[in-house]
């Protein structure tokens, strides 16, 4: 089979497109042929690399893929057919510590994400444990669905599971094009609340106001952005602030309410900074954090997408030969939306 693999890491020249055996089906998993994969900021900093990161050398980025069942090995098949048409849960928990079997596997004590500690979807073939697999309808996109999985699971998890967002409350989000980003702007208006974007120039913001923002900052034009959104609600504050960026923690902190809760699912900008502990105990704040979602979240999120009341946005379309090219563009910032790759 077709992928693109890396022997060390390094900058995007390190990326290989090559050939590989196709994967055998352990028991429990199937054999899933790719149509599409999508793009993820961590596809690019596996590639760099970390301390103590541990892989399988060649690895494989890519946490997000869709396509159909091509075989099953040994064990219950869930449901599902080969031929089936499926998209990737790339959360993987062990299913068997006693997170999982109480249905919270993204807290899983031997937890994985595919793509980012095993092999992932930048490739024609990938097996998968058939619980990682949610059988899309006949006619959705390949590319849609890939575009969708990692990011609206985990939007959904820190928006309404660990953030509690309600109808009528305002919502900060800090930055305007990420894929996290988008599917926030969406699960917040879905629900009924008021949602406000902070972005890096008009264009972006632009196209958050396309998909429902009702209050965009340029932060480009206004670096004490958080004294304007303050302002923009009349001094009371918003109350959930979505920052994964995490250099901008004091800002955001700044904006929000008395009580208000600042939601987390990465650190972009970097995962060391300062924060002014005083805002924490005198404004009763909330930091929480999350990371991907439970099994249960995702199909409940992944019914929005297929059922079309939650829409991906979708960047651009690259061939998987041109994978490094695709996350140059993804690094840079220069995407509004998911990036994918075809891999036909």
């Amino acid at each position: 089979m077709k992928a693109v693999l890396f022997h060390k890491h390094g900058g995007p020249e390190v990326l290989e497109y090559t050939d590989l055996p196709v994967p055998e089906p352990k028991p429990g998993e199937a054999l899933v042929r790719l149509h599409a994969a999508a793009l993820n900021r961590v596809d690019i900093m596996v590639r760099k690399g970390w301390p103590n990161l541990i892989l399988e050398l060649p690895h494989i980025n890519g946490e997000d893929g869709a396509g159909d069942i091509v075989e099953f090995g040994e064990g219950d098949s869930s449901g599902l057919a080969t031929g089936d048409r499926v998209v990737i849960n790339a959360n993987l928990g062990c299913g068997e510590c006693e997170y999982c079997r109480a249905g919270k596997d993204n807290l899983c004590r031997n937890w994985h994400m595919i793509g980012e500690t095993i092999r992932g979807t930048y490739a024609e073939y990938i097996s998968v444990p058939v619980r990682q697999l949610y059988k899309l309808p006949q006619d959705f996109d390949f590319h849609h669905a890939a575009a969708a999985a990692l990011v609206y699971q985990t939007a959904w998890h820190s928006l309404i599971k660990r953030g509690n967002l309600q109808k009528g409350e305002i919502v900060l989000i800090v930055g305007a094009g990420g894929g996290v980003n988008t599917a926030s702007v969406q699960i917040a208006k879905l629900i009924g609340a008021q949602v406000i974007v902070v972005g890096s120039n008009a264009k972006k913001l632009e196209m958050a106001e396309s998909i429902g923002a009702d209050v965009l900052v340029d932060r480009s034009r206004e670096a004490n952005w958080s004294k304007t959104v303050f302002y923009a609600t009349n001094k009371r504050g918003v109350d959930v602030v979505v920052d994964n960026v995490g250099t901008t923690f004091m800002q955001s902190l700044r904006t929000l309410r008395k009580g208000g809760r600042l939601l987390t699912v990465g650190n972009s900008g970097g995962p060391k900074f300062e924060l002014d502990n005083r805002y924490m105990f005198a404004k009763h704040l909330s930091i929480i954090g999350s990371t991907m979602s439970t099994m249960d979240d995702f199909t409940e999120v992944m019914n929005l997408v297929t059922a079309g009341k939650l829409k991906p946005i979708m960047d651009k379309t690259f061939p998987l030969k041109d994978a490094a090219l695709a996350q140059e563009r993804l690094w840079r910032n220069e995407n509004f939306g998911k990036i994918t790759l075809d891999i036909e």
